[in-house]
Protein backbone atom coordinates (compact mmCIF):
# COMPACT_ATOMS: atom_id res chain seq x y z
CA UNK A 1 0.00 0.00 0.00
CA UNK A 2 1.21 3.64 -1.17
CA UNK A 3 0.40 5.03 2.27
CA UNK A 4 4.17 6.69 2.53
CA UNK A 5 3.71 9.17 -0.67
CA UNK A 6 2.50 12.22 -0.06
CA UNK A 7 0.80 12.86 -3.23
CA UNK A 8 1.23 11.24 -6.69
CA UNK A 9 0.76 13.61 -9.67
CA UNK A 10 -0.27 12.40 -13.60
CA UNK A 11 1.07 14.50 -16.03
CA UNK A 12 -1.34 13.41 -18.73
CA UNK A 13 -4.51 10.92 -17.81
CA UNK A 14 -4.87 8.73 -20.79
CA UNK A 15 -5.79 4.89 -20.38
CA UNK A 16 -1.94 3.29 -18.92
CA UNK A 17 -2.53 6.58 -16.08
CA UNK A 18 -6.17 5.37 -15.49
CA UNK A 19 -5.18 2.27 -14.93
CA UNK A 20 -2.41 3.02 -12.36
CA UNK A 21 -5.00 5.35 -10.52
CA UNK A 22 -7.79 2.75 -10.50
CA UNK A 23 -4.40 0.22 -9.29
CA UNK A 24 -3.51 2.72 -6.41
CA UNK A 25 -6.72 3.62 -4.93
CA UNK A 26 -7.31 -0.43 -5.31
CA UNK A 27 -4.36 -0.79 -2.81
CA UNK A 28 -5.84 1.94 -0.32
CA UNK A 29 -4.38 4.91 -1.13
CA UNK A 30 -6.84 8.00 -0.90
CA UNK A 31 -8.13 10.09 -3.58
CA UNK A 32 -6.65 12.93 -2.02
CA UNK A 33 -3.24 11.53 -3.03
CA UNK A 34 -3.46 11.64 -6.21
CA UNK A 35 -3.59 14.60 -8.47
CA UNK A 36 -3.62 14.85 -12.58
CA UNK A 37 -2.46 17.60 -14.77
CA UNK A 38 -4.58 17.26 -18.13
CA UNK A 39 -5.50 19.63 -20.74
CA UNK A 40 -7.96 18.29 -21.95
CA UNK A 41 -11.81 18.96 -20.46
CA UNK A 42 -13.67 15.59 -20.93
CA UNK A 43 -10.90 13.74 -19.51
CA UNK A 44 -10.69 15.78 -16.40
CA UNK A 45 -14.55 15.21 -16.13
CA UNK A 46 -14.17 11.77 -16.05
CA UNK A 47 -11.12 11.34 -14.00
CA UNK A 48 -12.93 13.22 -11.21
CA UNK A 49 -16.03 11.57 -11.49
CA UNK A 50 -14.82 8.02 -11.99
CA UNK A 51 -11.70 8.43 -9.32
CA UNK A 52 -13.68 11.07 -7.19
CA UNK A 53 -9.62 12.75 -7.59
CA UNK A 54 -7.94 15.34 -8.54
CA UNK A 55 -8.05 16.58 -12.22
CA UNK A 56 -6.99 20.37 -13.58
CA UNK A 57 -5.66 21.89 -16.72
CA UNK A 58 -2.66 23.40 -14.83
CA UNK A 59 0.06 21.09 -14.81
CA UNK A 60 2.47 23.56 -12.16
CA UNK A 61 -0.52 23.62 -9.94
CA UNK A 62 -1.22 19.50 -10.46
CA UNK A 63 2.75 19.53 -9.34
CA UNK A 64 2.51 20.93 -5.97
CA UNK A 65 3.84 19.21 -3.28
CA UNK A 66 4.04 16.18 -5.49
CA UNK A 67 6.95 13.20 -4.37
CA UNK A 68 6.44 11.49 -7.85
CA UNK A 69 5.86 12.66 -11.01
CA UNK A 70 4.62 10.39 -13.34
CA UNK A 71 4.95 11.38 -16.67
CA UNK A 72 2.36 9.81 -18.97
CA UNK A 73 2.10 11.83 -22.18
CA UNK A 74 3.08 11.17 -25.68
CA UNK A 75 6.94 11.73 -26.93
CA UNK A 76 6.25 14.41 -29.18
CA UNK A 77 4.39 16.57 -26.11
CA UNK A 78 7.44 16.30 -23.86
CA UNK A 79 8.75 19.57 -25.73
CA UNK A 80 6.19 21.65 -24.64
CA UNK A 81 5.48 20.32 -21.29
CA UNK A 82 8.47 20.65 -19.46
CA UNK A 83 9.37 24.93 -19.83
CA UNK A 84 6.27 25.82 -18.05
CA UNK A 85 7.31 23.83 -15.65
CA UNK A 86 10.72 24.17 -14.54
CA UNK A 87 10.54 26.24 -11.84
CA UNK A 88 7.37 24.30 -10.58
CA UNK A 89 10.12 20.94 -10.23
CA UNK A 90 13.30 22.74 -9.84
CA UNK A 91 10.91 23.85 -6.14
CA UNK A 92 9.77 20.20 -5.33
CA UNK A 93 11.82 18.12 -6.79
CA UNK A 94 9.61 14.88 -7.23
CA UNK A 95 10.47 11.62 -8.96
CA UNK A 96 10.32 11.59 -12.48
CA UNK A 97 8.78 8.30 -12.89
CA UNK A 98 8.45 8.11 -17.08
CA UNK A 99 6.09 5.88 -19.14
CA UNK A 100 6.82 6.83 -22.10
CA UNK A 101 7.89 5.11 -24.40
CA UNK A 102 11.74 5.70 -26.25
CA UNK A 103 12.88 8.65 -23.92
CA UNK A 104 15.84 8.29 -22.35
CA UNK A 105 16.74 9.00 -18.91
CA UNK A 106 19.33 11.70 -19.71
CA UNK A 107 17.08 13.30 -21.90
CA UNK A 108 14.32 13.13 -18.98
CA UNK A 109 16.74 14.30 -16.60
CA UNK A 110 18.18 17.49 -18.60
CA UNK A 111 14.93 18.70 -19.84
CA UNK A 112 13.27 18.29 -16.06
CA UNK A 113 15.57 20.70 -14.10
CA UNK A 114 17.72 17.39 -13.48
CA UNK A 115 15.24 15.65 -11.54
CA UNK A 116 15.93 11.89 -10.70
CA UNK A 117 14.60 9.67 -12.97
CA UNK A 118 12.75 6.61 -13.56
CA UNK A 119 11.58 4.64 -16.92
CA UNK A 120 9.25 2.36 -16.58
CA UNK A 121 7.87 -0.11 -19.60
CA UNK A 122 3.95 -0.97 -18.58
CA UNK A 123 1.88 -3.17 -21.14
CA UNK A 124 -1.64 -2.79 -21.80
CA UNK A 125 -2.55 -5.95 -19.43
CA UNK A 126 -2.13 -2.98 -16.40
CA UNK A 127 -5.43 -1.80 -17.47
CA UNK A 128 -6.77 -4.98 -16.34
CA UNK A 129 -4.76 -5.17 -13.09
CA UNK A 130 -2.24 -8.29 -15.07
CA UNK A 131 0.61 -6.01 -16.16
CA UNK A 132 3.66 -6.66 -16.20
CA UNK A 133 6.36 -3.60 -16.52
CA UNK A 134 10.02 -3.37 -16.52
CA UNK A 135 11.91 -0.64 -14.79
CA UNK A 136 15.15 1.28 -15.23
CA UNK A 137 16.54 3.65 -12.50
CA UNK A 138 18.49 6.13 -14.10
CA UNK A 139 21.77 7.71 -12.28
CA UNK A 140 19.95 10.14 -10.10
CA UNK A 141 17.80 7.72 -8.62
CA UNK A 142 18.31 6.63 -4.54
CA UNK A 143 16.97 3.45 -3.13
CA UNK A 144 13.78 5.07 -1.81
CA UNK A 145 13.00 6.37 -5.50
CA UNK A 146 13.07 2.72 -6.56
CA UNK A 147 10.69 1.54 -3.84
CA UNK A 148 8.57 4.52 -4.84
CA UNK A 149 8.21 3.37 -8.35
CA UNK A 150 7.66 0.03 -7.59
CA UNK A 151 4.81 0.86 -5.38
CA UNK A 152 3.44 2.95 -7.92
CA UNK A 153 3.62 0.41 -10.98
CA UNK A 154 2.83 -2.80 -8.87
CA UNK A 155 -0.95 -1.09 -8.43
CA UNK A 156 -1.34 -2.91 -12.23
CA UNK A 157 0.17 -5.70 -11.98
CA UNK A 158 3.81 -7.54 -11.83
CA UNK A 159 7.14 -5.50 -11.86
CA UNK A 160 10.80 -6.20 -12.31
CA UNK A 161 14.53 -4.44 -12.92
CA UNK A 162 16.39 -3.89 -16.22
CA UNK A 163 20.31 -3.35 -15.46
CA UNK A 164 20.47 -1.71 -18.62
CA UNK A 165 18.55 1.19 -20.02
CA UNK A 166 19.11 -0.45 -23.46
CA UNK A 167 17.22 -3.90 -22.16
CA UNK A 168 13.94 -1.22 -22.40
CA UNK A 169 14.13 -1.97 -26.03
CA UNK A 170 13.87 -5.43 -26.17
CA UNK A 171 11.05 -5.45 -23.11
CA UNK A 172 9.17 -2.87 -25.26
CA UNK A 173 9.63 -5.47 -27.76
CA UNK A 174 8.78 -8.86 -25.21
CA UNK A 175 6.11 -7.47 -23.19
CA UNK A 176 5.26 -4.06 -24.81
CA UNK A 177 4.33 -5.14 -27.83
CA UNK A 178 3.70 -8.94 -26.75
CA UNK A 179 -0.01 -8.97 -26.45
CA UNK A 180 -0.49 -8.00 -30.00
CA UNK A 181 1.31 -10.86 -30.98
CA UNK A 182 -1.06 -13.17 -29.08
CA UNK A 183 -4.33 -11.79 -30.30
CA UNK A 184 -3.00 -12.11 -33.75
CA UNK A 185 -2.30 -15.72 -32.95
CA UNK A 186 -5.50 -16.53 -31.65
CA UNK A 187 -6.93 -14.46 -34.93
CA UNK A 188 -5.66 -16.60 -37.29
CA UNK A 189 -6.39 -19.58 -34.86
CA UNK A 190 -9.89 -18.96 -34.79
CA UNK A 191 -9.76 -17.88 -39.16
CA UNK A 192 -8.37 -21.52 -39.52
CA UNK A 193 -10.94 -22.68 -37.72
CA UNK A 194 -13.69 -21.01 -39.69
CA UNK A 195 -11.86 -22.52 -42.69
CA UNK A 196 -12.09 -25.92 -41.08
CA UNK A 197 -15.83 -25.86 -40.76
CA UNK A 198 -16.76 -24.07 -36.97
CA UNK A 199 -18.60 -21.33 -37.14
CA UNK A 200 -17.78 -17.49 -36.38
CA UNK A 201 -19.28 -16.82 -33.27
CA UNK A 202 -17.70 -20.54 -31.91
CA UNK A 203 -14.65 -20.22 -33.50
CA UNK A 204 -13.83 -16.64 -32.09
CA UNK A 205 -15.39 -17.62 -28.45
CA UNK A 206 -12.60 -20.77 -28.20
CA UNK A 207 -9.68 -19.06 -29.78
CA UNK A 208 -10.24 -16.01 -26.82
CA UNK A 209 -11.22 -18.58 -23.80
CA UNK A 210 -8.40 -20.64 -25.08
CA UNK A 211 -5.96 -17.42 -25.09
CA UNK A 212 -7.35 -16.53 -21.57
CA UNK A 213 -7.20 -20.06 -20.00
CA UNK A 214 -3.63 -20.43 -21.20
CA UNK A 215 -2.85 -16.85 -19.44
CA UNK A 216 -4.13 -18.40 -16.36
CA UNK A 217 -1.67 -21.28 -16.36
CA UNK A 218 0.96 -19.15 -16.10
CA UNK A 219 0.30 -19.18 -12.90
CA UNK A 220 1.40 -22.19 -11.98
CA UNK A 221 5.16 -23.13 -11.26
CA UNK A 222 5.65 -24.85 -13.93
CA UNK A 223 8.08 -23.86 -16.96
CA UNK A 224 7.13 -22.09 -20.10
CA UNK A 225 8.42 -25.65 -21.85
CA UNK A 226 6.87 -27.66 -18.81
CA UNK A 227 3.83 -26.29 -19.45
CA UNK A 228 4.02 -26.78 -23.47
CA UNK A 229 5.20 -30.38 -22.92
CA UNK A 230 1.89 -30.73 -20.78
CA UNK A 231 0.08 -30.32 -23.25
CA UNK A 232 2.23 -32.49 -26.07
CA UNK A 233 1.53 -35.89 -25.85
CA UNK A 234 3.76 -38.01 -28.43
CA UNK A 235 1.52 -38.81 -31.85
CA UNK A 236 -1.02 -36.75 -30.76
CA UNK A 237 -3.12 -33.62 -32.21
CA UNK A 238 -0.60 -31.20 -30.45
CA UNK A 239 2.76 -32.71 -31.65
CA UNK A 240 1.37 -32.61 -35.32
CA UNK A 241 0.63 -28.96 -34.93
CA UNK A 242 3.82 -28.22 -33.31
CA UNK A 243 5.51 -29.80 -36.06
CA UNK A 244 3.68 -27.67 -38.88
CA UNK A 245 4.65 -24.70 -36.74
CA UNK A 246 8.94 -26.19 -36.77
CA UNK A 247 9.01 -26.99 -40.58
CA UNK A 248 7.92 -22.90 -40.86
CA UNK A 249 10.78 -22.00 -38.37
CA UNK A 250 8.61 -20.63 -35.83
CA UNK A 251 11.18 -19.94 -33.90
CA UNK A 252 12.90 -17.91 -36.20
CA UNK A 253 10.47 -15.86 -37.19
CA UNK A 254 9.67 -15.32 -33.25
CA UNK A 255 12.82 -14.20 -33.11
CA UNK A 256 12.81 -11.98 -36.32
CA UNK A 257 9.75 -10.17 -34.80
CA UNK A 258 11.62 -9.41 -32.11
CA UNK A 259 14.37 -8.30 -33.60
CA UNK A 260 12.38 -5.75 -35.52
CA UNK A 261 10.69 -4.62 -32.99
CA UNK A 262 13.51 -3.88 -30.63
CA UNK A 263 15.42 -2.06 -33.65
CA UNK A 264 12.45 0.14 -34.19
CA UNK A 265 12.20 1.10 -30.59
CA UNK A 266 16.05 2.14 -31.02
CA UNK A 267 15.45 4.14 -34.19
CA UNK A 268 12.43 5.87 -32.16
CA UNK A 269 14.41 6.59 -29.22
CA UNK A 270 17.05 8.38 -31.63
CA UNK A 271 14.04 10.16 -33.34
CA UNK A 272 12.80 11.17 -29.92
CA UNK A 273 16.50 12.40 -28.79
CA UNK A 274 16.32 14.65 -31.70
CA UNK A 275 13.40 16.28 -31.11
CA UNK A 276 13.91 17.38 -27.78
CA UNK A 277 16.87 18.98 -28.91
Amino acid sequence: MVTTVNRVTFLGGGNMARALIQGLLRQGVAPTQLNVGEPDAAQRGALQRDFGITAIADNAAALSGARVAVLAVKPQQLRALFPPLHATLSRHRPLLLSIVAGVRCAQLAQSAAGLPVIRAMPNRAALVGAGITALFAGPGAGPEDRVLAEQVLSAAGSTVWVPSESDLDIVTALSGSGPAYFFQLAEHMATAAQALGLDAHTATLLARETLRGTGALCSTPLSLAEQRQAVTSKGGTTEAALQAFSHRDFAGLVTEALTAATDRAKQLAGQFAAELD
